[in-house]
């Protein structure tokens, strides 16, 4: 069986070395300089992640030049968003500028930029359409305090986690959701094989033909997120600055291709 995703292959020897030494480089200047890490400068990682979604979706589409293309790929894009975020991290670290704003900003203007510029291809192409991934992404943010709320009433020590455990289960929520919406609705398929396994056995059940396969991905994802938020609520209590991490390293997990899907589904038509 296989366990990685579609597509996953590593890139030419020279740019994998590259990226390779940028995030040994980026972890050791993190690790001896070690800047201040609060919830809202893990917060302020989303924009980098929003940028390797949109990224990535330029690598799919066929729209990066050629140079670009191996930074682009999975998993050389996780790579290369990570080296870019920790280096501007080091940079304004250096210059004492690092407050999650300043953080922020030039990731907000990457993502931006690269989230515009297919947003661009897809009008240009006629095949623009944002409706299915509103809908995706309004769901998303109607279901995510309603399981954060059954999370903290199930283990009120969940609550420990906070603003990035919220954003922890938004991000799986909008993978879930997304991807739900692109299986049942817009014909798409599913890349990671312990997805399709689940979209699978929901297809064997009778509920497939009247409210689709995607739900019970939904379900799981959820479940699965609300209870890693919970286990890592003890840890935010102990180790504020390393549980911050975790947990903004669980958000990404599921916002980046949550984002994804939602721009390529736009984009696709």
């Amino acid at each position: 069986m296989a366990i990685l995703p579609e597509g996953f292959a590593l890139p030419p020897l020279p740019y994998l070395v590259a990226l390779v030494a940028g995030l040994v480089g980026v972890g050791v200047g993190l690790s001896r300089t070690r800047p201040t890490v609060t919830p809202a400068h893990v917060a302020a990682l989303v924009p980098w992640m929003v940028s390797g979604s949109a990224l990535h979706v330029l690598y799919v589409i066929d729209a990066l030049p050629p140079a670009v293309e191996p930074l682009a790929g999975t998993p050389s894009v996780y790579l290369s968003v990570a080296v870019a975020a920790g280096a501007t991290w080091l940079a304004l670290d250096a210059a004492d500028l690092a407050s999650p704003t300043a953080l922020a900003v030039p990731g907000l203007l990457v993502a931006a930029g690269l989230a515009g510029f297919a947003l661009f291809i897809g009008l240009a192409a006629g095949t623009l359409s944002i409706v299915w991934p509103g809908v995706a992404l309004v769901a998303a943010l109607a279901v995510t305090p309603l399981t954060w709320r059954v999370v903290t009433r199930i283990d009120t020590d969940a609550a420990a986690a906070g603003s990035l455990g919220l954003l922890a289960i938004f991000g799986h929520a909008l993978d879930a959701l997304s991807t739900a919406v692109g299986i049942d609705v817009l014909g798409f398929g599913e890349r990671t094989p312990l997805s399709r396994i689940i979209l699978e056995a929901a297809a064997a059940l009778p509920t497939a033909e009247v409210i689709g396969v995607g739900w019970l991905f939904v379900l799981v994802k959820l479940v699965v997120a609300g209870f890693v938020v919970a286990l890592l609520a003890d840890y935010v209590r102990e180790d504020p600055t390393e549980g911050s991490l975790l947990l903004g390293l669980v958000a990404a997990v599921g916002l980046g291709p949550g984002v994804h899907n939602l721009l390529l589904f736009a984009i696709a038509g």
